[in-house]
């Protein structure tokens, strides 16, 4: 795996417009909406691409027959050198025919804790757990019957203006996505929910292209469960509408309650994919 030069990220897109999942994020690195890595098997003429977002997202996709890559791919994947010192997630292409050397990978790396800690918890940071990713399509139908149940009409939105971007507090927030407030502001959308006073869910722009938005939600620990991440959804939701926008929905099976909020806006299940937290 060797790594790409930002000023040559475009080498990379070609083949991500073939890839038929949701690339939203991979696709913000290499536009320089956001920061990430990419790893290729040649920076003259690569045909294999990692394409990591310092969230801790990555997409692997392109040619999977390259031996001399395929086996850094496996270091890179167990954290072999050490040089990963946070929590990734990887998704492949579904048609690239990466399965089976990224399963064998993580057969082999967990089976070899395994024997040299036979007292290892499935919870161990140091083992490569699979779980499931989640592609939606939006129904507007849907959404529009939705709404007229469940929004809140008591609840003050407000749209976000990038104030207070780099202290914002929260695991999905805007400045993981973009580059600064005035980018944000420029190029991003976003809505926050007061009550009583207090900020108690955000819906932003997580990733933008001249058809396409992909939404992240935020909602404060005290404004769970009261109807406030869906209701300030919705207004972000109505914005995509109107400018013409597919309002794009993402997340983990195991994620249960962003899995269910999807699916009461409007957004159904469309096709899932391997989800594959790497080892730190």
């Amino acid at each position: 795996m060797q790594k790409l030069d930002n000023q040559d990220y475009a080498l990379a897109l070609p083949l991500l417009s073939e890839v038929k999942i949701n690339t939203l994020f991979a696709g913000g690195v290499l536009g320089g909406q956001t920061t990430g890595k990419v790893y290729v098997d040649s920076v003259q003429n690569p045909r294999t691409f990692y394409v990591a977002h310092d969230f801790g997202m990555s997409l692997l996709y392109g040619d999977s027959g390259n031996e001399d890559f395929n086996r850094s791919l496996s270091d890179y994947m167990t954290n072999k050198t050490g040089n990963r010192q946070s929590v990734e997630w990887l998704q492949a292409d579904p048609a690239g025919g990466w399965e089976q050397l990224l399963e064998s990978t993580v057969t082999e790396h967990n089976a070899l804790l395994s024997k040299a800690d036979p007292n290892l918890q499935a919870s161990d940071k140091r083992r490569i757990d699979i779980q499931t990713r989640v592609n939606f399509t939006f129904d507007q139908e849907v959404y529009h019957r939705a709404k007229k149940q469940g929004f809140r009409q008591d609840a003050v939105i407000v749209q976000m203006t990038g104030e207070g971007f780099d202290e914002q507090a929260g695991s999905v927030i805007p400045r993981y996505f973009w580059r600064n407030a005035e980018h944000f502001r420029n190029s991003g959308m976003g809505y926050t929910l007061l009550w009583e006073g207090e900020k108690a869910s955000s819906a932003f722009s997580a990733y933008r292209t001249a058809d396409q938005l992909e939404i992240g939600i935020e909602s404060a620990a005290g404004h769970r469960g009261k109807g406030f991440a869906f209701s300030v959804c919705c207004a972000l939701i109505d914005y995509c509408l109107e400018h013409g926008l597919e309002p794009v929905w993402g997340c983990r099976l195991e994620n249960k309650g962003s899995y269910q909020l999807a699916q009461k806006l409007g957004f159904k299940p469309s096709l899932n994919i391997p989800y594959y937290r790497l080892a730190e």
